[in-house]
């Protein structure tokens, strides 16, 4: 349930963000009436966009059975951890510029009557948003109780809706920068959760094969046991766990994606800071 309410309560707020700009722009222009039915005609299109890609991954992960349906959601888990790090890294480069960039590109769609496009542009932002909500939640909800997961991503898109209040309105307590700073070390965890998870099918599907005895170890030995100061079955532990992939006796196919994890991310994010940082010396 904390995952699926974390996550929706993010992106959630990024779709409102998007669509508030859009808005925001819109009331300032002239005659906007047929923009702004434009605008939430677009909106409807990418939350539809996005359901029927929810409903695809359900129906594909109900058709596979057995080791294929292992891999598959092997595979999503996956998918979900490393679009965090994708994510992650488009904001960090774009973010600031968000704001102009959408304002351009409605600016233009108007000027040259296209009214199609600006809802097409809205329909792309939303259906980015919701097709990454959609495999988040899918592979958050691999393991877990669909009940809960239908309970959290509500909470999270209650908590989203209070929060965007919040941030628009400029509070003190909660401002954008802090917002996307916490939110983005709440994510880089969660995505290292994601990522255990899913190596923990695959290797489970693994050891089901037959390998030479190196593989097996590389599997499933430990190389080390953490579990008399934290261990990952106790209540404390399975939470820390499913919230940032802590494992009390982890193997060493669990350690080097870890560590592949957490290079790339150091890579990805130390980039668009570091441009930023001599953009704003030369400025």
């Amino acid at each position: 349930m904390g995952q699926a309410l974390f996550i929706v309560w993010r992106e959630s707020i990024e779709a409102l963000l998007v669509v508030g700009i859009l808005y925001a722009w819109l009331q300032r222009q002239p005659d906007n009436r047929l923009a702004l039915r434009h605008l939430w005609a677009g909106v409807a299109l990418g939350l539809t966009a996005a359901a029927a890609l929810g409903a695809v991954m359900l129906l594909a992960g109900d058709w596979l059975n057995g080791s294929a349906g292992e891999w598959f959601q092997a595979g999503m888990t996956l998918c979900a951890a490393l679009l965090i790090l994708h994510m992650l890294a488009w904001m960090a480069r774009h973010g600031r510029s968000l704001r102009g960039e959408l304002e351009d590109q409605a600016g233009a769609a108007l000027r040259e009557g296209r009214y199609l496009g600006l809802m097409l542009l809205a329909a792309l932002a939303i259906a980015r948003e919701g097709s990454e909500t959609v495999i988040f939640l899918y592979g958050i909800g691999a393991r877990g109780d669909p009940s809960d997961l239908i309970l959290g991503a509500l909470s999270g898109l209650g908590l989203g809706l209070l929060c965007f209040h919040l941030l628009q309105r400029g509070s003190r307590v909660l401002g954008w920068q802090l917002f996307f700073r916490v939110s983005e070390v709440l994510l880089l965890l969660l995505g290292s959760a994601m990522l255990m998870a899913a190596m923990d099918r695959a290797s489970g599907q693994l050891m089901a094969l037959e390998l030479s005895d190196y593989a097996y170890g590389l599997l499933g030995d430990a190389l080390w046991d953490s579990s008399a100061l934290l261990d990952d079955g106790s209540r404390a532990g399975m939470l820390i766990a499913s919230l940032t992939g802590y494992r009390a006796m982890p193997s060493a196919f669990a350690v080097t994606g870890m560590a592949l994890y957490w290079s790339l991310a150091w890579r990805l994010l130390r980039r668009p800071r570091r441009g930023l940082a001599l953009a704003q010396a030369h400025a």
